[in-house]
């Protein structure tokens, strides 16, 4: 793993050594052949939850076990909270508790009609990013949860600004700032940005 230099976007959360070594390939030696192989490993993550019902999308140990489908072929820590803080998310040791209440507020939301679906959405993966369970990966995870959670509900999965940029949201660009900037309006209670963001 050493000869890999991982080139992290901003925003983007870090490896430590530790988990640099939990690569699971041992011919990776560029960032173009890692993409590659996570966005492959991906696909394959969101086949699998595609045929999964609708009342087990929206759970902890469903969050978990997407995350496993969606990197366990490139990364030993796929589907594993971390154990370490990082640039954004809560303490590691509140990742638990605070996804349960995640999910538990979501359900409210949902039985409750609280708010429009799309502010149920944006909500949900602000929460889900802002809590960032994962060693990395986490903004792909919750993009990928919030669109299945908003189509196993009879709701039309977000473009996450595709419709409007032409880059990926994974790639430094104006697609990315915009989420990032987006995700920090969020930080204060206000979702429209967000919305905007994700359905353009």
């Amino acid at each position: 793993m050493s000869a890999l230099e991982i080139k992290y976007p901003r925003g983007a959360t870090p490896l430590d050594p530790d988990e640099r070594a939990g690569l699971i390939p041992n011919y990776i030696t560029t960032q173009g052949e890692l993409n590659s192989l996570e966005r492959e490993n991906i696909l394959d993550g969101a086949t699998w939850a595609a045929k999964k019902p609708q009342k087990t999308v929206a759970s902890v140990s469903f969050a978990f076990e997407l995350h496993k489908r969606m990197f366990g072929r490139v990364w030993k820590w796929a589907g594993k909270q971390r154990q370490s803080d990082k640039n954004i998310g809560v303490h590691w040791g509140q990742i638990s508790p605070q996804l349960g209440q995640l999910f538990k507020d979501l359900e409210h939301w949902i039985a409750h009609e609280t708010f429009s679906w799309d502010e149920i959405a944006a909500r949900f993966h602000h929460r889900l990013v802002a809590i960032h369970a994962f060693p990395n990966g986490n903004g792909r995870h919750a993009r990928l949860l919030t669109d299945l959670l908003l189509e196993k509900n009879g709701q039309a999965p977000f473009a996450w600004g595709q419709k409007v940029g032409a880059t990926p949201i994974e790639v430094e660009g104006p697609v990315r700032d915009e989420y990032i900037a987006a995700l920090k309006e969020a930080d204060q209670k206000r979702y429209d940005r967000l919305i905007r963001f994700a359905r353009g």
